[in-house]
């Protein structure tokens, strides 16, 4: 094994939501930070997009799922027995480079359900925490939206002003109007005007398999290029198999592959773990050591891998009788609607869902909220054509997820990746209380469209293809008995372990999780500078 020269004060595993706003607020702050990335620095000339076949490349070499995928940097997700199928991205950026680009906050109510509603658990930190980081957090990212919304608390206005609605958003929101109905234009991390160097977007519809033009935020251009010039080292093709704990019980670093399978070894005085809900449980569990943790390090309380959320996720579209271009747009979302987000008991079921409306995409994309019929392929193809394309919009619908302990992550004793790591083994079923929450939400959302002109509906209930959120798998608590880490993200069971990302999410919420992901590991970095003197570090 080769081991590095020095030894860094913060080891970060992960360069992308988390681990990029970590790295440039603690390596601004003075730190020396280095960070392994499996991936590589995306190369944003060979993004999809811009070609005529993108909607095909998006099936195959820019799939989200690493399974489709199958490049070198990823590694496989064992998921025979999940009723969702997890889809992340490797590189610098992470699955920012994917994403939509949605930047919803959550709502005070949802780290407090169990005070509220009676279920799951309250978080260890109050909505007020956060606000002070979802401020800082926007601005770093460069977000357009509306401050105002009256289903949040008042907070600081959004940098830039929000994405245009189109002629589906404001006919959408129209019929809410006319519905008495809760909307409100939807803040992305997609630029509206020139910011910080970048350029806006395009209205080209492609976000998710990458934006060419820069406008939609990750942190390979938010914050890498600001960490690296502080002094941060980013290492990428790094593959960590382990970390590594010395005889106090304290990380010490962690042990890494190269493309050639040499093994390193980094020392830190501090680890952050931001390899999202999947990989940092993975890894945890794969660093387990018979001194201090037989089962999986930082794992007294037997919660790591366990209380995984992937949000049900359902499509509800709707067509108009003319045209209104709906291939094209940002493909976050022009507005959103938390008319039956909070919990009604006459409802049979507790919290609810969030919308977001989106362009229905190109003609591959077009035909999946169909996908169950027959008339899509069959002689009546261009007719359905004619009838549809252009003149829809789709509600995306994401339910907020409640854990449980039979969702989880565990390590697969067979599959391994490509240099010989046990893979993941994700296990998860969508509850029967998800799919009461979620045939109410489809049956409304199917509601708002016809109330705003739309002659056609049609639905495409909790898609398999759609975990993009991966919440939970090493919960905040106070409690090391049924928690993994503390308020500060900081694991019970080692002082100078870290977990920076949503792995640590006590409930899902109903929203997008970015923009919380970032603005708690702005917050956890941000704790370490001021308790920098305080901090246990191996001898």
């Amino acid at each position: 094994m080769a081991n590095m020269t020095y030894r860094a004060d913060v080891l970060i595993i992960g360069a992308g939501a988390s681990g990029g706003v970590a790295a440039r607020h603690l390596a601004e702050h003075g730190f020396d930070v280095v960070c392994l990335e499996q991936g590589d620095w995306p190369d944003r000339s060979a993004f999809p997009g811009t070609r005529p076949d993108w909607e095909l490349a998006i099936r195959r070499d820019w799939a989200m799922s690493p399974n489709v995928r199958n490049r070198p940097e990823d590694y496989p997700v064992v998921q025979d027995d999940s009723d969702i199928e997890p889809l992340m991205y490797n590189a610098v950026g992470g699955s920012m480079i994917i994403y939509a680009g949605t930047w919803p906050r959550m709502l005070p109510s949802d780290l407090r359900v169990r005070t509220l509603d009676g279920v799951a658990d309250d978080w260890p930190i109050a909505y007020r925490d956060l606000v002070p980081y979802y401020d800082a957090i926007d601005r770093q990212i460069g977000v357009s939206g509306l401050a105002g919304d009256p289903a949040y608390p008042p907070h600081d206005d959004y940098p830039l002003p929000p994405l245009p609605l189109g002629v589906a958003g404001k006919r959408v929101a129209d019929g809410h109007n006319r519905l008495g109905w809760h909307w409100w234009p939807e803040p992305n991390a997609i630029l509206s005007a020139p910011y910080d160097g970048r350029r806006p977007c395009v209205q080209r519809g492609v976000c998710t398999s990458g934006c060419a033009e820069g406008a939609k935020a990750s942190t390979d251009l938010t914050h890498w290029p600001k960490a690296t010039a502080a002094g941060a080292r980013l290492i990428t093709g790094a593959r960590v198999s382990q970390v590594t704990i010395g005889p106090r019980g304290l990380a010490t670093g962690a042990v890494w592959l190269d493309h050639a399978g040499v093994e390193h070894h980094q020392e830190a005085d501090v680890v952050i773990l931001a390899a999202n809900a999947v990989g940092t449980a993975r890894l945890l569990l794969l660093s387990a050591d018979d001194r201090f943790c037989p089962d999986g390090l930082a794992n007294s309380s037997g919660l790591v891998g366990r209380r995984l959320m992937m949000h049900p996720f359902s499509v509800v579209t709707g067509w108009w009788d003319d045209q209104v271009e709906g291939w094209q747009g940002h493909f976050g979302a022009s507005i959103t609607s938390y008319q039956f987000y909070e919990t009604d008991a006459d409802r049979g079921f507790a919290r609810g869902a969030k919308w977001a409306l989106s362009p229905v995409g190109g003609p591959l994309n077009h035909i999946l909220p169909m996908r169950a019929g027959n008339e899509v392929w069959g002689p009546d193809h261009h007719e359905l054509m004619g009838r549809t394309f252009g003149r829809g919009a789709s509600w995306a619908i994401f339910g907020e997820d409640l854990p449980e302990g039979r969702n989880r992550v565990e390590l697969d004793p067979d599959r391994t990746d490509s240099h010989g790591i046990p893979a993941p083994r994700v296990s998860y079923r969508i509850s029967d209380h998800s799919r009461r929450l979620m045939a109410f939400q489809e049956e409304r959302a199917a509601e708002s469209l016809k109330a705003s002109g739309c002659q056609e509906t049609a639905v495409a209930s909790m898609i398999p293809q759609s975990g993009w959120h991966l919440m939970g798998t090493a919960r905040m608590g106070d409690d090391p008995a049924t928690s993994v880490v503390n308020s500060r993200q900081q694991a019970h069971d080692v002082a100078n372990l870290y977990v920076a990302d949503a792995s640590v999410f006590v409930t899902s919420s109903g929203v997008n999780p970015t923009c919380t992901i970032t603005a708690l590991a702005l917050r956890t970095a941000d704790l370490l500078v001021q308790n920098r003197s305080e901090q246990k570090v191996p001898a």
